[in-house]
């Protein structure tokens, strides 16, 4: 194949992703709703079903829906009629999901599921199917045609499926009231949990806080930087208050206009106002305030006393960069 015709594939492709989701429009209607709501006041979870490539859409959602605060589980269609059954409780909501709506186990499915007494809705993309004409509520996701040039392989399909999943959960989550701080629960480990839950004094070390007396002499300045290994020392007055930081930056800067430090204290050379934060800031909002100001140091405090430094270092060894 030549670039010309597999950019053309590609764009077509594209076009028709596109259109399979645009034509979801028309299909956000009273059942939509009625699912919503019926999901939302459930006293139990959604149990999510599919066979082949919808299985593995259906798994998805689960996962998007049980991270934004939907109690849902994935069972296969196909281990459905093999013992898996038993993952569906009374006040389970059940959502099958199918193109063809006909597949031999999305039928010995659906009566077993109704003979249960479970709500079955089926998001399903031929409205004459079994699925279809035996679901209590239908999420319609029908595609005018694969982007498979053959219109067989799942494409455009797939992907109104997971787009209709998630309308679902964003619904969901908005009725719920699922706030930021829901979302960090559910995502303690990943960097963007991260970003909404740790906090500065998690990152710094209160054993290594470098600090030194307005009138410490350069070479004991250079001690205590070294010693501590952040690159940067507090700068504190008599009355135990931060007035200034001496960083690496500002002893080469020093170096630059004299080699005659004998003379020179901590006053002589360091930055005045330092930018602070508190402990108990978000460590999102110390890189805002770096990067903000172009620096790689923010001296911490609580209660307004002097607690340690923070390093830019610290924010990407923790991946919140």
């Amino acid at each position: 194949m030549n670039k010309d015709i597999i950019i053309s594939s590609a764009l077509r492709t594209l076009q028709l992703q596109a259109e399979s989701v645009k034509e979801l429009n028309s299909f956000i209607n009273s059942d939509f709703v009625k699912a919503v709501d019926c999901i939302s006041k459930s006293a139990g979870r959604l149990v999510v079903s599919g066979i082949g490539k919808s299985a593995i859409i259906a798994q998805k959602i689960v996962a998007t829906l049980n991270s934004t605060g939907t109690p849902s589980l994935f069972m296969h269609a196909a281990d459905a009629i093999h013992g898996d059954l038993g993952m569906i409780q009374e006040n389970d909501i059940v959502l099958i999901i199918s193109k063809s709506g006909d597949s031999p186990e999305i039928k010995v499915l659906v009566p077993l599921v109704k003979g249960f007494g479970n709500t079955l809705i089926g998001m399903v993309g031929n409205l004459q199917s079994f699925l279809a004409q035996n679901a209590d509520i239908i999420l319609n996701t029908t595609v005018s045609q694969e982007a498979c040039p053959n219109n067989l392989a799942p494409t455009t399909s797939t992907t109104a499926q997971m787009v209709m999943g998630d309308a679902l959960a964003v619904c969901l989550m908005e009725l719920k009231g699922f706030k930021t701080q829901d979302f960090a629960r559910f995502h303690p480990g990943g960097a963007l949990g991260k970003k909404l839950y740790l906090r500065v004094e998690d990152l710094i070390s209160k054993e290594l806080k470098p600090q030194v007396n307005k009138n410490t002499s350069i070479q004991e300045v250079i001690i205590e930087i070294t010693k501590k290994r952040l690159g940067a020392a507090a700068v504190i007055n008599d009355s135990n208050e931060i007035c200034g930081i001496i960083t690496d930056g500002d002893l080469r800067r020093m170096l630059e206009k004299t080699t005659t430090i004998s003379s020179l204290s901590a006053l002589d050379i360091m930055s005045h106002a330092p930018k602070q934060i508190n402990g108990d800031a978000l460590a999102a909002e110390a890189l805002e305030v770096m990067r903000k100001n172009s620096i790689n140091h923010l001296l911490v405090t609580h209660n307004k006393e002097y607690i340690g430094i923070i390093h830019l270092q610290d924010l990407i060894r923790e991946g919140i960069i």
